[in-house]
């Protein structure tokens, strides 16, 4: 299938110790990039992390954020006793036994209470849970590549369409372009030759014009770029299909590249107006073509 390299993802896992929200956002580029943010005491699960995203993605910037919130017990946390006696005895000696405060505005008091820290985080214990939310995140990612290479694939058959169609009106107003130059030419300089009372052979005319033809043929760019279109459209059909074929994106890159080089060829060798219209309105459609090739995987 067709996907884009730009996507967003998010999954979502608990269990009895954690709460697990995974993020993974894509956006395009040659190679394939990985970076991944956890909370803190899972930095160490990166490895396996990037190992599971490379089982679908290829390329692309992908980011993973990855949020782990411990359901934290009773008895995880803990009262620091010298804290708790300090606060008691300043405060003792202050204001005397009878302005000492009640346990419970004591333990409000920073420090006297211990919170879990990263020490409390358990990489291998919790990684079941990290590994379901990340796999939903990446479902969900690769979901909404292919709704947007589905987009693209229509964008990049449409524009390969408008190339067909004026290569089409190319190739049929060619065969004129000399017909047209031998009668210019022959106009041109019939009307000299006539003020110097001079007569043109007609052998030198049609050699002037075989000279021509000669120079400004497009028959084998022609050829090349509809051979050129004929790949580019069965590149995409193929990646419609169930199977997954590596650096397709690179290679509709350079299917892309060829064409526009055939058309600059045409361009510059036609010497006709009505092909040079036609020539510009194929780099317009080759233009969005390169642009949006680049968003495939």
């Amino acid at each position: 299938m067709l996907l884009s390299m730009t996507g967003f993802g998010e999954g979502r896992s608990q269990t009895d110790a954690v709460s697990v929200v995974a993020e993974v956002r894509s956006i395009n580029n040659r190679h394939l990039k990985i970076s991944y943010r956890s909370s803190d005491g899972y930095h160490g699960l990166e490895p396996r992390v990037e190992a599971l995203v490379r089982q679908t993605v290829r390329r692309g910037t992908v980011q993973v954020n990855v949020r782990v919130e411990r359901r934290n017990r009773a008895s995880d946390y803990r009262i620091d006793h010298d804290v708790l006696l300090g606060y008691q005895e300043q405060l003792t000696q202050l204001g005397g036994v009878h302005s000492q405060p009640t346990i419970d505005k004591l333990l409000t008091l920073p420090g006297v209470i211990t919170t879990p820290d990263a020490s409390a985080a358990d990489p291998e214990g919790d990684w079941p849970a990290i590994e379901a939310a990340l796999a939903g995140a990446v479902e969900a990612l690769n979901a909404m590549r292919v709704r947007e290479g589905e987009a693209l694939a229509k964008d990049l058959r449409a524009q390969a369409g408008v190339v067909t169609a004026e290569l089409a009106g190319v190739e049929q107003r060619a065969p004129a372009v000399a017909e047209a130059y031998r009668e210019r030419l022959a106009e041109r300089v019939g009307s000299a030759l006539d003020k110097l009372g001079v007569s043109l052979e007609p052998s030198d005319l049609a050699r002037e014009v075989a000279l021509f033809v000669d120079r400004s043929d497009i028959s084998e760019e022609t050829v090349r770029l509809r051979s050129h279109l004929e790949q580019f459209d069965a590149t995409i059909t193929a990646m419609s299909g169930p199977e997954r074929q590596e650096g397709v994106g690179r290679k509709l890159e350079f299917i892309a590249q060829e064409m526009g080089r055939e058309v600059n060829t045409i361009g510059s060798k036609a010497n006709d107006s009505e092909i040079s219209v036609r020539v510009v309105e194929m780099k317009t459609a080759l233009e969005r073509i390169r642009e949006q090739v680049q968003n495939v995987e």
